[in-house]
């Protein structure tokens, strides 16, 4: 059996383990995007113990202590809803929805500026229990873990064991977490939907074909609007309906077959291990941003943090990518490929270079700017141009000695002067 462990309203659920007045009313997290790695004091940071893709990032431990942090300059309410209490869902509040119009629907709504050190630190934590706790796990998001009890629990004690975990976690961390349990992965995730809140749903095999049978084909992860829109157009609406279109389905080739594979909970057992991220990114949204100086000094500031994670990771990136956003929409992006030894100087120079190249519409404001790097090389010198590699990789070793310092003093101990 496969256990899908989701924690409800994580985000809010964290801020209530440290403030207890945050219990029974209705609370959003949620505001505008985190801009003060822009400013020019100082601040300490520091990057994630969690693994994977989705918590690859530099976190500070800045609080916003304004009660009403959302409110810009010019009075304005600003920013979205990034997770709501059960109290706030109940008067309509929703996640992504913007926090004007949350506030008009609940003008009670006790509004909290997000503080990741601490969703990050107690998804650590928590992950290190499940693992001391049972023999399997795979951590899908930062509050989402599948755990594989099949050579663990016998069937017919796993909805005791699930049942105790959750008071664990409860007792341990004071976070609720519902609890999906089934032979496979998808439909655990499927089953945690119907635990919510704070519960547990156990699907047997036999009961498989009469849980999914009215499901809603949008309930299931995986299928998306174009993809939804795609089975309604061959009058598919339900899961019942997908388990019966076998042939339908496999026509569709490998992601036809894996679908309803997963629907069906077939050859999907197999949980995943953390996996070393591929790429590496940041990026940031904004008020809109005319000058161009200012908009570079981001970029450089940008650059200097995505360099300082490149040396946590100990990768050597060859392909570039920067993103840009204007208002009304439109958007630019460009990347490049360098056989290079890394360094920030030369990642900096060459974003500088592709933002002068491909800044199409120079007299349109910037709203966001998303710096990537790919394409991992070993660093070996019979890859590279002998001249440059010999400069590149002195370069390297400044920039070590340069980011040991701000291990220990902080990101923002040394910075150019092209920065200030």
């Amino acid at each position: 059996m496969i256990l899908h462990l989701d924690l409800d309203c994580f985000f809010v659920s964290a801020h209530r383990t440290i403030d207890n007045n945050l219990f029974n009313i209705p609370v959003a997290v949620g505001g505008r995007s985190n801009l003060n790695i822009f400013n020019k004091q100082k601040q300490k940071r520091f990057i994630s113990n969690n693994k994977g893709a989705f918590v690859s990032s530099i976190l500070s431990n800045t609080k916003e202590n304004d009660k009403e942090y959302f409110i810009d300059k010019n009075g304005r309410i600003r920013g979205i809803i990034t997770t709501s209490s059960y109290e706030a869902r109940a008067l309509g509040v929703r996640t992504a929805m913007s926090v004007n119009e949350a506030l008009r629907l609940c003008p009670s709504l006790k509004m909290i500026a997000p503080q990741y050190p601490l969703y990050h630190e107690l998804s650590y934590k928590l992950g290190e229990f499940l693992r001391a706790r049972t023999p399997e796990v795979e951590q899908a998001s930062i509050d989402e873990y599948f755990v594989d009890l099949s050579i663990f629990i016998k069937d017919e004690d796993v909805e005791t064991f699930a049942m105790d975990l959750k008071n664990e976690i409860m007792d341990k961390f004071k976070l609720p977490i519902s609890i999906g349990i089934a032979n496979s992965k998808y439909i655990s995730k499927l089953a945690t939907n119907e635990a919510k809140p704070y519960g547990i749903k156990f699907i047997q095999k036999s009961e498989l074909n009469a849980f999914i049978e009215d499901m809603p084909i949008n309930k299931f992860t995986g299928i998306g609007k174009s993809y939804e829109k795609k089975l309604k157009s061959y009058g598919i609406s339900t899961l019942g309906d997908v388990r019966r279109k076998k042939e339908l389905l496999y026509s569709w080739n490998k992601s036809g077959i894996k679908l309803y594979n997963r629907i069906c909970g077939i050859n999907d057992f197999k949980l995943e291990k953390a996996k070393d991220a591929q790429s590496i990114g940041i990026g940031r949204t904004f008020d809109p941003i005319l000058n161009r100086d200012e908009i570079k000094r981001r970029l450089i500031i940008l650059a200097r943090y995505l360099a300082y994670l490149v040396y946590k990771k100990k990768v050597n990136p060859q392909n570039f990518f920067l993103k840009i956003k204007y208002e009304f929409n439109i958007k630019s992006k460009a990347n490049i490929s360098i056989n290079r030894v890394f360094s920030e100087g030369l990642f900096q120079t060459s974003i500088l270079e592709l933002f002068e190249k491909n800044d199409i519409h120079p007299s349109h404001s910037i709203v966001q700017i998303n710096l990537i790097v790919s394409a991992f090389m070993e660093n070996k010198m019979d890859t590279y141009n002998l001249f440059e590699y010999e400069e590149d990789l002195k370069l390297q070793k400044l920039n070590a000695s340069i980011n040991k310092l701000r291990d220990k003093f902080g990101i923002d101990i040394i910075k150019t002067a092209k920065e200030l």
